[in-house]
């Protein structure tokens, strides 16, 4: 029996089953509840819009929805981990199990094997429905709620350098001549990287020799006065295909179209390191639900009469959220150009694989 991984296809059915149900249930109900909140703080801006209605509430929603799925669903794995092994510690189950001859990676197989299949189910949800409500959600919401835009490669607070100079556009919206700016902030610094005047205009466009400011005003900070001044053309080093690269939402694109775009800036000769790392993040996010058993396993070994087993629920429970922080911090890190973007990937993930198995081998034991 030691050497057989899954010794009773009945008990495997068990463990998976309640498994199964007991994530798709947490999940239901924090995306409901979640899903409800946020509705209520953006309905107001949504039919602040003429003609908006109770089906632009509706397309929100189908937009929203899958977007938190995808954020909650390996704390929702994580939930249904302590749930369900304390529930099987506190009815004695575990305790049959181990005297029956199983070992503890026995008594997790079955988990690990559904965390396996949601993994991956995950991966195909994310590449296949949660890129593309990215990327509508986005472009709906820099068009103020209006009609959504077909064309989606829309980008909001952008940032550009032009030597010392920084150009903020708030809004941009086309591509090549017809591209559009809106909401600009012009940074006017001085060799020692001081700003010493600020300009602001409501829209600009490109000009071949830079992008003409419209109705700008211009704030002098030495002297803290504000004047409008007559149509200035800034930036001429940014044309309008280095806005196209710089305005490149990752969110909104599946891997495969990632790794296009990431090819096209290094050909291009443009720096990609955060970029990649959140290409790798594409692979190693989805297997956050793998660790989830393997962390909580504390949660269903030792004896419930002991008055341990809150302790032992508490302890599982902070180990995963330990690990969605640390993978959220080594991610940001290494947009920082902290961490190679592989390391920055890919190090929580195989961090976090070697505690729980070294806490399910010491709990073992």
């Amino acid at each position: 029996m030691q050497l057989e991984f899954f010794p009773s296809r009945t008990l495997t059915l068990y463990l998976i089953r309640q498994f199964a149900t007991r994530i798709v249930g947490i999940l239901f109900m924090l995306v409901l509840v979640l899903q409800m909140l946020d509705l209520l703080s953006e309905s107001g801006d949504i039919l602040a819009y003429p003609g908006n209605g109770e089906a632009q509430l509706w397309t929100y929603v189908s937009l929203r929805t899958p977007q938190l799925i995808a954020r909650f669903l390996p704390y929702s794995v994580l939930l249904a981990t302590i749930l369900t092994l304390a529930t099987l510690n506190q009815n004695s189950e575990v305790i049959a199990m181990k005297a029956s001859g199983l070992s503890a990676h026995q008594v997790l197989a079955p988990l690990l094997v559904t965390a396996m299949g949601i993994s991956a189910v995950s991966f195909v949800f994310n590449e296949a429905f949660v890129t593309r409500a990215n990327a509508t959600l986005k472009a709906w919401q820099a068009n103020q709620w209006g009609p959504i835009p077909r064309d989606t490669g829309v980008a909001l607070n952008v940032y550009l350098k032009d030597g010392r100079d920084i150009l903020l556009a708030r809004k941009i919206a086309g591509t090549g001549a017809a591209m559009r700016m809106t909401g600009i902030t012009w940074y006017e610094r001085d060799p020692r990287m001081t700003i010493t005047a600020v300009i602001h205009s409501p829209g600009a466009s490109h000009v071949g020799n830079g992008w003409k400011l419209e109705q700008p005003t211009r704030f002098d900070v030495a002297s803290t006065t504000s004047r409008p001044i007559p149509a200035l053309t800034v930036a001429p080093t940014i044309t309008p295909r280095e806005v196209e690269l710089s305005r490149i939402d990752p969110e909104g694109q599946d891997f495969r179209q990632l790794a296009k775009t990431i090819a096209s800036l290094k050909a291009s000769g443009r720096n990609t390191d955060e970029l990649d790392g959140k290409w790798w993040h594409r692979f190693s996010g989805p297997l956050a639900a793998i660790l989830m058993p393997l962390l909580g396993a504390i949660a269903a070994f030792g004896l419930a009469r002991s008055g341990q087993l809150l302790i032992r629920s508490v302890i599982g429970m902070a180990l995963g959220f330990a690990y969605f922080v640390i993978d959220n911090a080594a991610l940001a890190i290494g947009n920082f150009g902290g961490y190679p973007p592989l390391v920055a990937a890919w190090a929580p993930f195989l961090l976090f694989a070697c505690i729980g198995e070294a806490v399910l081998i010491r709990t073992e034991e």
